[in-house]
C-alpha cells in the first residue's frame, strides 16, 4: 500500500466522508469523556473549535446549548452543515486570530486538535479571549505517548494510506500553555485504554492500559 502525506487541511477535506466510520481508539474514548466533561447547560453560548464532521454536535444540542462550530476544513464542515443544517458554522484557521468578539462564549470545546498544533499558545489565548468570564474550556488531544510511540491520524482510502502528522508536545506544554493565557483552576485527566473501549472498537484491544488521551479544563 502507498503512503501518502498531503497536509492536515488537504487531509481533513479528504477523510471528511469516511471520518465518522473510520474505527478509531482514540476518537472512541475522547467521544466517551470529552462531552460529559463540557457537561453543557441549556442556554449556555457553546464554541466547538475544530468541530470537523460535528460529531460533537448532538450531545451539545441534546442539553439546550446555543452552539457554533469552527473548523478549517471546508470538507469536515461541509458534512457538519448537511447533518445540522441549523447550527452555524465558521471556516477558519484556529492558529490565527478567530473572528469572534470578546466574551463571546460560555464554553469552548476543542476536541483532538492539538496534535496538529504547532502554536500553541495562539490556540489557548484565542479561547481565553472568547470566553466570558467565569467560562471555561475543555481542551482533548492524543496523549503525547501516542505521538511517542509513532501514532498519528491516518486513514486508507483507495489503496493509499493518508498520514496527516502528530506535533509532539509534552503534558506539560499542553498545560503551561493555558497557564501563561491566563486560565485559572487548570485540572489535567490522563485516560488509558481499557476493555470497555475494546468492546467499542476492537483494534483498541492492543492498547489496553496505554495512555490514549488527555483532557484540559481551564476556567477564564
Amino acid at each position: 500500500m502507498s503512503v501518502e502525506r498531503p497536509g492536515v487541511r488537504a487531509g481533513y477535506d479528504l477523510w471528511a466522508a469516511t471520518y465518522d466510520v473510520t474505527p478509531n481508539p482514540v476518537v472512541a474514548m475522547d467521544a466517551r469523556v470529552t462531552v460529559a466533561a463540557v457537561n453543557a447547560r441549556s442556554g449556555e453560548r457553546v464554541l466547538d473549535a475544530g468541530c470537523g464532521t460535528g460529531r460533537n454536535l448532538p450531545a451539545l444540542l441534546a442539553s439546550g446549548a446555543r452552539v457554533m462550530g469552527i473548523d478549517f476544513s471546508l470538507g469536515m464542515l461541509r458534512v457538519a452543515h448537511e447533518r445540522h443544517p441549523d447550527v452555524p458554522f465558521v471556516q477558519a484557521d484556529l492558529q490565527a486570530i478567530w473572528p469572534f468578539q470578546d466574551d463571546s462564549f460560555d464554553v469552548v470545546l476543542c476536541a483532538l486538535v492539538g496534535e496538529h498544533l504547532d502554536r500553541l499558545d495562539i490556540v489557548t489565548r484565542e479561547m481565553q479571549r472568547v470566553l466570558a468570564p467565569g467560562g471555561r474550556a475543555i481542551f482533548s488531544v492524543y496523549h503525547p505517548a501516542m505521538a511517542e510511540a509513532g501514532k498519528e491520524a491516518n486513514f486508507q482510502r483507495d489503496g493509499t494510506e493518508y498520514r496527516l502528522g502528530a506535533v509532539r508536545h509534552t503534558l506539560a506544554d499542553y498545560q503551561s500553555a493555558f497557564e501563561r493565557a491566563g486560565f485559572g483552576e487548570v485540572s489535567v485527566a490522563e485516560y488509558l485504554g481499557d476493555e470497555e473501549l475494546a468492546l467499542v472498537v476492537p483494534v483498541a484491544a492492543k492498547f489496553i492500559g496505554f495512555p490514549l488521551l488527555i483532557v484540559i479544563e481551564g476556567r477564564a
